[in-house]
């Protein structure tokens, strides 16, 4: 392909913003290249020079989470236990429309999959060894447990401020549901 690299992207963004606005609404299988491509403002052609069908664009929006959570999360031992409430509240805000695709009820169950698989998770392992064979079972209870909470924030409307959701999320974590309830009062 002989574009030029900021028109590559241009283009690849506008679909990918596009696909996932309407992914976030209906099911892979309901979505058309026509609709895409009338969003973003582009032709069919167009679609077909960066995408060779809808799933290859869904990889795409998958493999360009993938690396933004990579870069910017960094999981390091014990990350994922004490997350950095910033960087979390950074990455949804400028992440959004994907991660309501990819998460919200029409999402991918293997982008969840791939998430689990992919993100450098390894130093907790190091770091808690006489756990080792729980880390596994512990890591899927965060991940599942926070993206599970974040599409019920994004079903019911953004209904709390983000970083009152991400607070939640880490006392919930820190001390459990019910020292949190607790601590209501």
């Amino acid at each position: 392909m002989n574009k030029q690299p900021e028109i590559t992207a241009k283009t690849r963004e506008a679909s990918a913003t596009s696909f996932c606005t309407l992914y976030a609404q209906k099911s892979i299988d309901k979505i058309t290249v026509k609709e895409i491509t009338a969003l973003a403002g582009y032709n069919r052609s167009t679609f077909y020079q960066y995408f060779d069908d809808i799933y290859d664009l869904l990889d795409y929006v998958e493999d360009s989470l993938l690396t933004l959570m990579k870069k910017s999360w960094e999981v390091e031992s014990g990350a994922l236990f004490t997350p950095d409430l910033d960087l979390l509240r950074a990455f949804f805000a400028d992440n959004e429309i994907f991660l309501r695709a990819v998460l919200g009820d029409y999402g991918s169950v293997h982008f969840i999959a791939r998430l689990q698989e992919e993100l450098p998770l390894s130093g907790l392992q190091n770091t808690f060894p006489a756990a080792e064979h729980l880390m596994p079972y512990l890591i899927e209870f965060h991940l599942s447990t926070s993206l599970a909470l974040f599409r019920v924030w994004l079903r019911r409307g953004k209904d709390l401020p983000a970083d009152k959701l991400l607070t939640l999320i880490h006392a919930c974590y820190a001390g459990g549901s019910a020292a949190f309830l607790r601590s209501c009062r």
